[in-house]
């Protein structure tokens, strides 16, 4: 095992090579104060990572090394995950290069699992080229949920602001047969664990979106709201919870009602997150909740228009590492405070 230092061992994936993680994990470093944070660990090929520094002219040194007992703390570790060269076209979408990007998240979260490294911190990937007879998985999350412990709940963040998903790679036309009270009561517990072990928040509030238009008016869009949603959320809240809602989508964000909330959670992919990508300015950070392990993402994919052009935003690369970073400071003192009721009873006071 690796011996653990004061900072943070971060496992990296180095995601599509043909897209802009690359250069969007090499961008978050090339600032030596991340080091001080943290000692990141990139799985890939070291040979090739050298090779994309070149291409995107960025001043930055990397450590190549064979085994995870080989990691020094305060460098850029880059694990030699294979050894063959891989050819790279910018922008293109390649199957060969889709199955790289597996080999490197899978050893990563092995590294994970293992206790290798603390946190994971994913680039993105193509869910197109990642498919095969190894890797039947829509993308990062499902397979996580089926390697590690708990519940994933997709959480998108940015400062305050937090929402969390109900379903997520759903069609939408069969969202609605997906909702029952046990996946709501289910999915906002999971939320209100999250936001009280990984954000410090004692008594979180949460608010829940309706699934129709104008939250289904009383039954007359729609009778999910009355026949699911809205006893789901009485039995919650008669429990104790600070559960509101449902409330209608549009006018929800609209009138900036979910600043009044510890995290919002919305029925469907695009219902979430269209006004978390308008509000967070391109800074937004994936985190996956509801797991025995920390895994934060971008918020973007491989956006290969752009790749190896240089001009990719790392912004919210670098907010996921921070994120990674503070979730895992976060439960370790929450689970010192579980640990100890005296202590937990002297912050109360």
């Amino acid at each position: 095992m690796v011996k653990k230092a004061e900072n943070i061992i971060v496992g990296i994936s180095i995601g599509d090579l043909n897209g802009i993680g690359s250069e969007v994990i090499l961008k978050t470093f090339e600032d030596n104060r991340m080091l001080e944070l943290c000692t990141p660990v990139i799985f890939a090929n070291a040979k090739i990572v050298s090779f994309l520094r070149r291409e995107l002219n960025l001043e930055i040194a990397i450590h190549g090394i064979d085994k995870l007992e080989q990691l020094v703390i305060g460098k850029i570790n880059v694990l030699n995950v294979w050894r063959e060269g891989v050819n790279l076209e910018f922008g293109k979408n390649d199957d060969v290069v889709g199955d790289y990007a597996i080999k490197s998240f899978v050893a990563a979260t092995k590294a994970l699992k293992e206790g290798f490294v603390d946190v994971l911190v994913t680039a993105p990937i193509n869910k197109y080229n990642i498919q095969s007879e190894e890797f039947k998985f829509p993308g990062h999350t499902d397979y996580l949920d089926k390697e590690l412990e708990g519940d994933a709940l997709m959480l998108m963040v940015h400062d305050d602001l937090r929402v969390g998903l109900l379903t997520d790679h759903v069609p939408v036309n069969e969202v609605s047969k997906h909702l029952n009270e046990k996946l709501i009561s289910s999915k906002i517990k999971t939320i209100i664990q999250t936001l009280k072990q990984d954000f410090e928040i004692e008594k979180p509030k949460v608010a829940v979106l309706g699934l129709n238009p104008h939250s289904g008016d009383n039954g007359v869009i729609g009778q999910e709201e009355e026949k699911i949603i809205k006893p789901a959320l009485k039995k919650l809240f008669e429990a104790g919870n600070m559960v509101f809602g449902p409330f209608s989508a549009d006018g929800f964000f609209g009138s900036a009602q979910y600043e009044k909330y510890d995290a919002v959670i919305a029925m469907y992919h695009d219902q979430g997150l269209i006004p978390f990508k308008t509000l967070s300015f391109g800074n937004g950070v994936n985190y996956t909740a509801g797991l025995n392990k920390i895994r934060t993402s971008p918020d973007h994919g491989t956006a290969y228009e752009i790749a190896g052009k240089g001009l990719a935003n790392h912004e919210s690369f670098k907010e996921a590492v921070y994120l990674a970073i503070d979730v895992f400071n976060k439960r370790n003192d929450y689970q010192e405070l579980i640990k100890n009721p005296l202590k937990t009873k002297e912050k109360q006071l």
